[in-house]
């Protein structure tokens, strides 16, 4: 908040609003290390919540975003990403009623990823202390490394209790795909589907500020 799931520029709209969403991320990575990159916000378990204090001005002392700026906010996190070297195929989508974000694009290298945050950092898109150096690709030892993320445990226990409230329902999952068959793993959190084609990481959002749960893994793939 990525908090340890702060990763990308879509995830501040809501969190002070509503304790009840989903982040969803996926990567389907080809063996030549280009590949697609989503992450997606779902909200719409709090959709009656949200209508309500969409029609406030604050909350919990916050200013509540509008539907407008929102969809501005994802224009111009939109037109940054495209701009980066690799990167292409650039989507967005807003889903206003049901209150569902989605981003999407094509990597060349996964690294591209890392450099594309590194820019929304840099343009103050998103906060100076949100990760981004999240993925590295070893094409020729056939290792994907998820990177260790820092503990955001301090920040969390320095919160208000109101504002500790906005993640106790909230869930994460991490999606990987892969053209080659998974040979091993570091981290046996990640659960490998029967095909060994791909693996998923999900938790609630509070058991990676907590450190219950890594996101650290290295995938060797065969």
């Amino acid at each position: 908040m990525k908090v340890i799931l702060k990763y990308s520029f879509i995830f501040f709209v809501f969190l002070s609003l509503t304790s009840c969403f989903d982040i969803i991320d996926k990567i389907s990575l080809k063996a030549d290390g280009s590949g697609e990159y989503s992450v997606i916000l779902n909200a719409s378990k709090s959709k009656t919540r949200l209508q309500s204090i969409s029609k406030m001005e604050t909350i919990n002392g916050k200013k509540v975003p509008k539907k407008s700026e929102i969809d501005k906010k994802l224009n111009d996190a939109s037109a940054i990403f495209k701009t980066v070297a690799g990167i292409s195929n650039v989507k967005t989508f807003f889903d206003a009623e049901n209150y569902i974000i989605k981003l999407s694009c094509n990597f060349k290298k996964i690294e591209n990823i890392n450099a594309g945050l590194e820019l929304l950092k840099s343009k103050n898109v998103i906060g100076k202390m949100i990760p981004t150096q999240l993925y590295k690709n070893n094409l020729l030892e056939k290792i994907l490394v998820r990177n260790k993320i820092s503990s955001f445990k301090t920040e969390y226990d320095k919160m208000s209790s109101a504002d500790k409230e906005v993640f106790n329902n909230a869930t994460y999952t991490s999606i990987l795909q892969f053209e080659n068959l998974i040979k091993s793993q570091t981290n046996s959190e990640y659960k490998i589907s029967p095909s060994k084609k791909a693996m998923k990481l999900d938790g609630t959002i509070l058991d990676f500020i907590l450190q219950k749960k890594q996101v650290q893994n290295n995938i060797t793939l065969q």
